[in-house]
């Protein structure tokens, strides 16, 4: 789901800035951010921070 909720937001804001932005290839984008698509940790980072977002991690209440 993160991935999908990632390309929506990069579709709506224009992948081919992001992909200036992230210094990715614009199919590449596509393909990593669709329900087929396997990116690495470190291409999601960048999509993320070129989108102004930033992911967490926290510890769950048991």
């Amino acid at each position: 789901m993160v991935l999908e909720a990632l390309g929506n937001i990069g579709k709506a804001r224009g992948m081919t800035q992001l992909a200036r932005d992230t210094a990715l290839g614009r199919e590449s984008l596509y393909k990593a951010l669709s329900g087929e698509g396997n990116p690495g940790f470190a291409t999601i980072l960048k999509v993320t921070r070129a989108l102004g977002l930033q992911l967490r991690a926290g510890a769950l209440d048991n």
